[in-house]
């Protein structure tokens, strides 16, 4: 018997309000809003594909259940580029550095990098490694990701 809730929370800022299974995760409830970055791979909590930003702390989506999100504030990676649809310093330097060759991790990364950088405006490349410990990237383009990690943080301390 499958029973379900009525849940409420900001998905990308936007108030939502929705009947949710008590077996769907936060990745199959974000689909359901044709939300595709946050990507189920592993299933597992592993590889970090499905990383969203929960009230601004990643988690893993696959892990999360939809009906833990009530309440709560959700970023997904297409929260990042925002209303005038510029794409966001991480997503630049994502691209300028070429830290992705299938792309399947990318939106995690930067999810993961956001979050990072939240946290800590300048980190070390032993700190990228240490927080990137829960991702993925089956390419092995890590170097180009630990750059594109220094490239949005100076990006950023610029602009504030």
């Amino acid at each position: 018997m499958t029973t379900s809730k009525t849940i409420s929370f900001h998905l990308n800022g936007k108030p939502i309000t929705i009947e949710v299974g008590n077996h769907i995760n936060a990745v199959e409830l974000l689909n359901q809003f044709q939300l595709k970055g946050a990507r189920e791979s592993c299933a597992q909590g592993l590889c970090g594909a499905c990383t969203i930003l929960v009230d601004e702390l990643a988690v893993s989506g696959c892990l999360t259940p939809a009906v833990m999100l009530d309440g709560k504030s959700v970023k997904t990676v297409e929260s990042l580029s925002g209303i005038n649809e510029k794409l966001h310093p991480i997503q630049e330097a994502f691209i300028d550095q070429g830290a992705f060759q299938c792309g399947f991790c990318t939106p995690g990364f930067v999810m993961m990098t956001k979050h990072l950088l939240d946290l800590i405006p300048n980190p070390s490349d032993e700190e990228i490694r240490d927080f990137f410990a829960g991702n993925l990237c089956r390419c092995g383009t890590y170097p180009e990701i630990i750059a594109a990690v220094h490239q949005a943080a100076q990006s950023l301390s610029h602009s504030s």
